[in-house]
């Protein structure tokens, strides 16, 4: 499975379990993990979302050959990949991130659209797509922004630099920071506590604090899809593919 699940006491635990490829996202493990989110809505009054073994999750699999589709089946994936966006954010409660090692491209993706995230010390953080010639798809082009404003969000996507813990922390990213390997177990802690506290309320709070984003965060990754299928038609993919994790 690339994506194991798990849940007791009320708190879903959700694994990417691609360990020999960094959790690097395939069509397999978007679907595992909209399946997983969609079990957790029914079971779960906390969801955890972690990486095994040595990352979160470093983005799209570059090593695999691009899919040879048309652009109408290119919009049919990338609105399977953003809809892990929109379960996470309808979830009535709350999800937790729990990064470690690389959360580059989509898999910062994963992590930031989460309602909050614990990052260990050797977490690296990053949107490298402009730089292998693609595009962010995961509606981070309106959350990213309402965090760290528009220049540092320009930055960021334009020239694709990692950022450690620290740094996102000092951003507005994520907001824990612990040592390395102590990220699971944190987050487990912060979702126990979650679990605790009366689920109506706590989902109103959720819903209260996203209700301004909603709309605009949907029309963001409709112009995603748009421009990453610009890209895609481009050629500007052939651009080195181990920027991800070099």
């Amino acid at each position: 499975m690339d994506v194991e699940y798990s849940c007791r006491d009320g708190i879903a635990h959700l694994e990417l379990n691609r360990p020999d490829r960094l959790n690097a996202v395939s069509a397999d493990l978007v679907e595992q993990l909209l399946a997983g989110l969609d079990r957790a809505a029914a079971e779960a009054a906390v969801i955890v979302l972690s990486g095994r073994g040595r990352a979160f999750c470093a983005g799209h699999d570059l090593k695999e050959p691009p899919p040879a589709e048309t652009p109408l089946q290119t919009r049919t994936r990338l609105h399977r990949l953003q809809e892990v966006t929109r379960r996470v954010r309808s979830f009535p409660g709350i999800v937790v991130a729990a990064v470690h090692g690389y959360a580059l491209g989509a898999g910062c993706e994963f992590a930031l659209c989460c309602d909050l995230v614990v990052a260990d010390e050797t977490a690296q953080l990053g949107f490298p797509e402009v730089g292998v010639g693609l595009s962010v798809t995961g509606g981070i082009s309106s959350l990213l922004p309402r965090v760290v404003g528009p220049a540092r969000a320009k930055e960021l996507l334009v020239l694709g630099e990692r950022f450690g813990a620290d740094r996102a922390a000092g951003l507005g990213l994520v907001n824990r920071v612990v040592p390395a390997g102590e990220h699971l177990d944190a987050a487990m802690q912060l979702a126990r506590r979650i679990a605790e506290r009366p689920p109506l309320s706590t989902s109103l709070a959720k819903r209260v604090v996203d209700r301004s984003v909603e709309a605009e965060i949907e029309s963001a990754m409709a112009a995603e899809v748009d421009h990453a299928l610009l890209t895609s038609l481009s050629g500007e993919g052939e651009a080195p593919r181990e920027a991800f994790t070099r």
